[in-house]
């Protein structure tokens, strides 16, 4: 390990910009951004918010186009019908979304965090928002906490923090109807709360939660609590792009003299050391440091930064999207031997995954010899076995079922009512599988069956037979 001292300018990476030296909260105000990009993540935010919010409506054919019921252990992706026997695809989803998010950080930096993040979008888009509009800029704000409990404060007080958690119990209710269904919550809110106590006690407690985020931890769950924002440093190398200040065109910074010499204009970076890059940032950096843990590419620093340039007549980007190497050595690559790792595995997950849906059947059967039963040998010759199977219903149709032998002769012979599913539904039972001796290869056999709907093979599976020694 290297015993050379530490440059005293890096001092800032030994903390967060929210905590000082005793570890006590130091409260972000950050001035309200304006600009090309602030505007850019407004629209993106208000389209997300509103699939956020809409789409737990949305139905085709019938059948909710988004639907994650845990309890019934029913879910529903794209109006698709998935059971819990599907699982091994949403893990696999699951992964190739991980990976998607790896290789979009190796190449774009956090972009996520700033401009998708629902994090973000609630705190930056929604809370603060409310907040600016009720208390006003960042400067009336420090006043406002300052003054003293009048009917000014208390007015603002109340309606805010009344609004946020009116914000959070929608949320949560949102949530609720992406496991319950629309039509299971609209029934609950409708009926009175002592019909379901549990669960209204349970959303108040979830609201109280995502309540306390946005009101009290806020930027804290990006710095400190988002596992994404602590493996940043892992993923980011000099050739990720990422929010980055220009220190070659900036520096040295200060500010514009009237009576300054041309010579010491030209000596003189860009950069006026205005610290509005600063005071915009909702996590209290300075982007003039360099790249950061508590960065999260929102870009209001730019538009801050543009804004100035362009009254000082001077050129924009200054503060941009860029990667250490671009500006360091002018020269950037996004194809490189980690995008390119990245991306080969994720090709391979995607093609597992289209794989798998294209095998995907619409019934799912499990057949298994009942337990403990030999086979039972018939005078006429034929061995049968007794078997208990479970049909799982993966479509929106009602389905009679078939089994057939293939490639063997034999005959099927049900305990009860020949097997037939409900829409979605899952029906078991027992039957008797006879095959004549001749047909056996010995102690076990390897059966093969079809399982038919309407004359259709909607499934093949493959069981054992036993027989006797021959």
């Amino acid at each position: 390990m290297s015993n050379e001292p530490r440059d005293p300018e890096d001092s800032f990476r030994d903390s967060i910009s929210s905590v000082d030296e005793k570890g006590k909260r130091i409260w972000i105000y950050p001035k309200m951004p304006s600009g090309k990009f602030y505007n850019y993540r407004k629209w993106l935010s208000y389209v997300l918010l509103i699939v956020l919010f809409g789409m737990p409506w949305i139905r085709i054919n019938g059948k909710p186009f988004m639907q994650f019921d845990i309890i019934n252990r029913e879910f529903y992706l794209f109006a698709q019908h998935f059971v819990p026997q599907d699982f091994h695809l949403f893990v696999i989803a699951m992964l190739i979304f991980l990976i998607f998010i790896v290789l979009f950080t190796v190449v774009f930096g956090r972009v996520f965090c700033g401009w998708v993040c629902p994090q973000t979008i609630f705190m930056e888009m929604v809370y603060r928002r409310i907040e600016y509009a009720i208390e006003g800029d960042y400067t009336a704000q420090k006043r406002l906490n300052k003054a003293p409990w009048n009917w000014d404060k208390i007015w603002k007080k109340t309606l805010k923090q009344t609004l946020f958690f009116g914000i959070a119990f929608l949320v949560g209710n949102t949530f609720l109807a992406y496991i319950i269904g629309t039509d299971n919550l609209l029934e609950i809110i409708q009926s009175p709360i002592s019909e379901h106590w549990q669960g209204f006690t349970a959303m108040l407690i979830f609201s109280v939660v995502f309540y306390l985020v946005f009101s009290q931890l806020r930027e804290q769950v990006c710095t400190t609590i988002c596992p994404y924002g602590r493996l940043q440093g892992v993923m980011l190398d000099k050739q990720s792009l990422a929010v980055y200040y220009d220190w070659i065109r900036g520096e040295p910074r200060g500010r514009i003299r009237k009576n300054a010499t041309e010579l010491e204009k030209q000596e003189q970076g860009d950069c006026i050391d205005c610290d509005l890059c600063v005071k915009v940032c909702p996590t209290g950096i300075d982007i003039r440091n360099g790249i950061q843990l508590e960065c999260v590419n929102c870009t209001a620093c730019m538009d801050a930064c543009d804004e100035v340039m362009e009254k000082v007549n001077r050129p924009k980007g200054l503060i941009r999207i860029d990667s250490h190497d671009g500006i360091a050595k002018k020269s950037h690559r996004i194809i490189n031997p980690r995008s390119i790792a990245y991306s080969i595995v994720l090709a391979v997950l995607v093609g597992i995954e289209i794989f798998l849906f294209s095998a995907r059947t619409d019934v799912e059967t499990i057949l298994l010899r009942t337990p403990g039963k030999l086979f039972y040998e018939r005078e006429e010759g034929i061995i049968e076995n007794l078997y208990n199977y479970q049909l799982i219903n993966k479509t929106d149709k009602e389905m009679q079922i078939e089994f057939e032998l293939v490639d063997m002769e034999g005959e099927f012979e049900y305990v009860g009512q020949q097997p037939k599913t409900d829409p979605n539904g899952t029906v078991s039972g027992s039957l008797f599988i006879k095959i004549p001796e001749e047909e056996l290869d010995g102690r076990k056999t390897r059966l093969r069956i079809d399982i038919k709907s309407n004359d259709e093979v909607v499934e093949s599976i493959k069981t054992n037979f036993l027989g006797p020694v021959q």
